[in-house]
């Protein structure tokens, strides 16, 4: 006499469809959280280190060029 299998265990018949949208949630919260993200602005640009103090100027001279 033959008898029949068990039924399957309700993670057996379903786990598909909970990988499937686990899958599709992650990959949604990635996607709008990394396509958003701003580009980064450059730094502003930072005084030198000899700023002449006021009063001082600047004596820069062109290097080899006859004046």
């Amino acid at each position: 006499m033959l008898t029949e299998p068990p039924a399957p265990t309700w993670w057996k018949a379903n786990r598909h469809k909970v990988f499937g949208a686990t899958g599709l949630l992650i990959g949604y919260l990635i996607g709008t959280h990394l396509a958003g993200a701003p580009e980064q602005q450059p730094a502003p640009p930072r005084p030198g280190h000899s700023t002449p103090t006021p009063g001082e100027h600047s004596t820069h001279t062109a290097h080899g060029l006859a004046a």
